[in-house]
């Protein structure tokens, strides 16, 4: 067995740091194929960090298949496809020849925590799916019916939706899921409102099918639907327990107020639920489809509170446009995976997707309340904080003469990636820059390293 010690820095997570350098070793023979690695403790020991950090940069390189762990043995190399490794080698060469700004800490929301994530459980039911006749065929055209009750049930507990697994279809994402959903839709209408600023995705879902927009302003504290009735538009599209990308959510009497005007003008509402589960504050608002499910199409998706990777996505049709969209569809094959379905439906019935979502609200409670700690402490009066409440990140508003992209190209100067919101508006631009900052996939040591280096580029 090799011993391994190397340097650690501050610059990056220390796993990060192991996982690149036990890689490189490896892709570069200097740990050569079914060679055992130092235990978990071993390497702990000898790096002089915690267990779970050198257990999570093993995670990392079983998972890309650079090492495999064999049962009351340890952990060994695995064969590297040798015609690989000088593509990667030459890669790497060219790379140091451009001159590039190193990301060291990403503040990206659509990422997931990788520490935290079920990986066995997951990994378990994964292998029981593959082992099963059930993987061998194409599947339901609207979803697996097994997946389909498994969140009828989780609907009617969490959200206060009634409904039925007929009802509900499975696709790839929620964008996949608006085009379908658009054709329709778009057989009656020709326009629909949507907020401003919105979620870019679905605006460009309906611009796809050509509806003309509406749109209804939102501020940091409320939804404007003060002008829905002198609208044209029978359609609106809304995130009402969690606006994005603004944070906010709908009280109560807007929320009957938009199924009032739904049933008056014989429209429909679109209810983007897309992540209500993490709401730190308070327990999760009742959805809009719990009040009137006749009148709103709802939406959902286990991208946000789970996977991305897995591509599934779900959707509640009222009735009145369920047998359309069945003879519209029938024959058409589904595009979420079946292997993703029938995993996540035994997930959902072995009570594991329960505990994931307590157990990850606490963890993003926990990251959420260390990030706008930091940012206060280190910003002060210079930036308000928006969106704190709930969801996987916040926006901040930033009191400067930069402009959102000077913002933006200063912070990767200084090895921090963070994200516009000129991207969410349509009519409407805010009076300062604000930015957008995500927390789910980085530790508390990846949070606080990248305050302090937004910190030394803004300030």
């Amino acid at each position: 067995m090799k011993t391994i010690i190397f340097a650690l820095h501050d610059r990056l997570p220390k796993y990060k740091q192991i996982y690149e350098k036990l890689k490189s070793m490896i892709e570069q023979g200097d740990i050569q194929a079914n060679e055992p690695l130092p235990s978990i403790r071993q390497l702990a020991e000898s790096l002089n960090v915690s267990r779970n950090t050198t257990l999570m940069a093993y995670e990392q390189l079983v998972a890309e298949g650079y090492i495999r762990a064999e049962k009351r043995k340890g952990y060994f190399v695995n064969e590297v496809e040798p015609l690989f490794i000088p593509k990667i080698q030459v890669s790497l060469r060219q790379s140091k020849n451009k001159p590039t700004s190193t990301v060291v800490v990403d503040f990206r929301a659509d990422a997931v925590d990788a520490a935290h994530f079920p990986l066995k459980a997951w990994r378990r039911i994964s292998n029981q799916v593959f082992t099963s006749a059930h993987c061998f065929r194409y599947g339901d055209p609207f979803g697996e019916l097994c997946l389909r009750e498994q969140i009828s049930v989780y609907l009617l507990e969490s959200r206060g939706v009634n409904a039925e697994p007929n009802a509900i279809i499975i696709g790839s994402s929620t964008q996949q899921m608006l085009l379908s959903l658009g054709h329709i839709l778009k057989e009656e209408f020709q326009s629909i409102i949507i907020e401003d600023p919105g979620y870019d995705g679905a605006r460009e879902a309906f611009q796809f099918h050509h509806f003309r927009l509406e749109t209804v302003p939102v501020s940091e504290t409320s939804v404007d639907l003060s002008s829905l009735r002198e609208m044209s538009s029978r359609l609106i599209y809304v995130t009402p327990s969690h606006q994005s990308p603004m944070g906010v959510s709908m009280p109560i009497q807007q929320r009957f107020l938009l199924i009032q005007w739904a049933n008056e003008v014989n429209g429909y509402i679109i209810e983007d639920d897309y992540d209500s589960e993490f709401r730190y504050t308070q327990k999760p608002f009742p959805a809009l489809a719990s009040i009137d499910s006749s009148r709103v199409i709802y939406l959902g998706n286990f991208s946000k509170s789970f996977l991305p990777g897995i591509r599934l996505s779900y959707m509640v049709l009222p009735p009145s446009l369920l047998d359309r969209y069945q003879q519209r569809f029938r024959l058409f094959e589904s595009t979420a995976s079946i292997l993703s379905q029938l995993a996540m439906a035994k997930f959902m019935e072995e009570g594991e997707w329960g505990r994931h979502i307590k157990r990850m609200r606490l963890v993003y409670r926990r990251k959420m309340e260390h990030l706008t700690s930091l940012l206060r402490k280190a910003f002060g009066d210079m930036i308000s904080i928006i969106g704190e409440q709930s969801g996987l990140y916040v926006l901040i508003k930033v009191q400067s003469d930069c402009t959102e992209e000077q913002l933006l190209q200063r912070a990767l100067s200084c090895g921090v990636k963070v994200y516009p919101t000129s991207r969410y508006f349509v009519n409407q631009q805010p009076d300062q820059p604000m930015i957008k900052i995500g927390f789910s996939g980085l530790s508390l040591e990846d949070i606080e390293l990248g305050v302090k280096l937004l910190k030394k580029a803004w300030c």
